[in-house]
């Protein structure tokens, strides 16, 4: 078995290198769909197993949970135990999870599903990107490598919803988990046959008091800040966050004491990996609180179906897919630092856009597509976080850039989607009925619906607003951290 330690000079580039990517976007668009399929799903499989509200909460939660909460050792063991290695064993709980879900009969055992199914997740998320670096020798094609990743990231979070609308109408609920078993079958053998086994020459020291403050510190943090954008604050869920921020600062703490840490966060010490952080954070908010918010609002007020809803919410994906390579290319014509910064000054037009048009479906797809048009510079930001390691830390700068992922998507939900509530509450008359005030779904087919879908199209609007005020601003930090004569190949080591 070969160990990658280096990448291979240009000229040794591996032949089968873009078929290696092709299987690793593929995975990694089935992980990422994953996390949108179940929100069409779920409706129907309440309904069957009897969930109440907080199962629902728990079956939707318990994916993201387990990712995020083992995305650091995960990472550090496939740094030692062979990243390709760790993939094909993330492919297999993955297909693993999905054929349980055939004996699944009742909350507890679709949660623990979900929950195996995020364990995989965390598996095959950092390792796809660990090995596009140790494929892609060369760095503009590296650059576009990951552009092609973050624009499947961008691809999989719209088409969850389709592809689980599409499998509802002439299926049970069960088809949107079997979906995932023949395409993780084919995948394992994909990447037997594809994938050179790649490690680092330095791994990190597996720490089990890290192990516990990670994965700990990630929980209650993500815990916490999906409970507050879902409740508001409280005593408790407040604590619960200084909780896991706490558990982090200290496991961060020990990461720097150690000659060989899990998790490298020095790495952190690189501006211009920090300016990949900001773009990711702000793409990955924007991006799920528009879909969130989007596929509400075409639901709930419009009135369309899922599949209908999924279908319309493409723009954004389509968006990104068509500019995403073209974004290296750009880089290499003006500066990565142009590139990235005017991406997220596209991203904030785009949310601006659905603050300031008449709320129709065509003037908002136009909305949707900018917004996607603004993502595809994040595979740019991709190549600037994992350029900003050397090969020994590759797999700390992916579980960084997959942390990073997570926590926009979450934090991005939390405040965006409570500013939905608080905007939608306003909006109402005060002699509206406790259903009504709860969300615009206790409105549909009540009398009070006219009123309650004007408040929800304004809450809308309000979200696009302060979206596109923090992307702006993300745009700033981003032009400030990144040198204006950084070039592609300054950002890969």
């Amino acid at each position: 078995m070969t160990a990658l330690h280096r990448p291979a000079p240009p000229t040794a580039a591996d032949p089968r290198r873009w078929w290696a990517l092709a299987v690793l976007a593929a995975s990694l668009l089935v992980v990422v769909m994953d996390m949108t399929i179940l929100t069409v799903a779920l409706p129907e499989m309440a309904a069957e197993l009897r969930l109440g509200a907080m199962s629902q909460l728990w079956v939707v939660d318990a994916y993201a949970l387990a990712l995020a909460g083992l995305l650091i050792p995960v990472t550090a063991l496939g740094d030692r135990w062979g990243r390709k290695r760790m993939l094909v064993t993330g492919y297999a709980a993955f297909a693993l999870g999905s054929v349980a879900i055939l004996w699944a009969d009742d909350a507890a055992t679709v949660i623990a599903i979900r929950a195996l199914l995020g364990v995989g997740g965390a598996m095959v998320m950092p390792s796809t990107l660990s090995l596009i670096r140790s494929v892609f020798a060369d760095a503009r094609e590296r650059t576009l490598a990951l552009s092609v990743w973050g624009a499947t990231a961008a691809l999989g979070a719209a088409v969850g919803p389709v592809v689980g609308g599409a499998l509802l109408e002439s299926f049970s609920w069960h088809s949107a988990f079997l979906v995932n078993v023949p395409l993780m079958v084919v995948a394992i053998a994909a990447a037997a046959w594809l994938l050179r086994e790649n490690r680092s020459s330095r791994p990190g020291r597996i720490d089990p008091v890290g192990v516990v403050l990670s994965a700990g510190g990630m929980t209650a943090f993500v815990y916490a800040a999906k409970q507050l954008g879902k409740h508001g604050p409280d005593l408790g869920t407040l604590a619960l966050l200084a909780l896991g921020a706490a558990m982090l600062t200290v496991f961060a703490r020990r990461a720097l004491a150690s000659s060989r840490p899990m998790l490298d966060v020095r790495i952190f010490a690189s501006p211009v990996l920090r300016a990949g952080v900001v773009a990711a954070l702000a793409s990955s908010a924007a991006m799920v609180s528009v879909l969130y918010v989007g596929s509400q609002w075409l639901q709930l007020v419009e009135g369309w179906s899922p599949l209908g809803a999924g279908v319309a919410l493409l723009p954004l994906a389509l968006g990104a897919m068509v500019a995403s390579p073209f974004a290296p290319a750009l880089a290499e014509r003006t500066s990565p630092r142009a590139v990235l910064a005017g991406g997220l000054v596209v991203l904030s037009l785009g949310l601006a856009l659905i603050a300031v048009v008449p709320a129709t479906y065509p003037w908002i797809a136009v909305a949707f597509t900018v917004v996607g048009l603004g993502t595809s510079a994040l595979g740019l930001g991709s190549a600037l976080i994992m350029g900003a390691a050397t090969d020994d830390q590759a797999g700390s700068a992916a579980a960084t850039e997959e942390i990073t992922y997570e926590l926009g998507a979450v934090l991005g939900i939390t405040f965006l989607g409570s500013l939905v509530g608080a905007v939608y509450r306003a909006g109402l008359p005060g002699s509206a009925d406790g259903a009504v005030r709860e969300s615009v779904a206790g409105a549909v087919g009540g009398p009070w619906f006219a009123e309650a879908a004007d408040a929800f199209v304004t809450a809308f609007a309000a979200v696009g607003a302060v979206g596109a005020v923090l992307c702006a601003l993300a745009a700033v930090a981003v032009w400030r951290l990144v040198p204006g004569d950084l070039t592609l190949d300054d950002a890969h080591h």
